[in-house]
């Protein structure tokens, strides 16, 4: 796996396991903090995207990857959605705004 992908994805599994385990009063910044770190892994996976020669033709392709489908197995299954999303958008070329990346 791409090193900085795998830095990247194991800080957000990291924060979600924080976050899954936090108590009432930490539950906001832990939960910013997962939130924050999901959106650095998705920068880092943007950027491998980008090196891949030749580059996936469809969704389909990017999400048959050995990488990606060893992504989706470290991954815990509620993220899964939120990372297929994001990859689409990858695909089409389409680059989240910041404000966008925290509705």
């Amino acid at each position: 796996m791409n090193p900085n992908v795998k830095q990247a994805l194991q800080t957000t599994i990291d924060n979600w396991n924080a976050m899954s385990a936090s108590r009432n009063d930490e539950e906001e910044a832990v939960a910013d903090q997962f939130q924050s770190s999901f959106y650095l892994f998705i920068d880092a996976f943007r950027e491998w995207v980008q090196t891949l020669e030749p580059r996936p033709q469809s969704i389909d392709d990017l999400i048959n990857l050995e990488m990606v489908q060893d992504i989706l197995d470290i991954l815990p299954a509620p993220l899964h959605l939120n990372f297929e999303t994001e990859a689409e958008l990858i695909m089409d070329n389409v680059l989240r705004v910041d404000e966008d990346k925290y509705d």
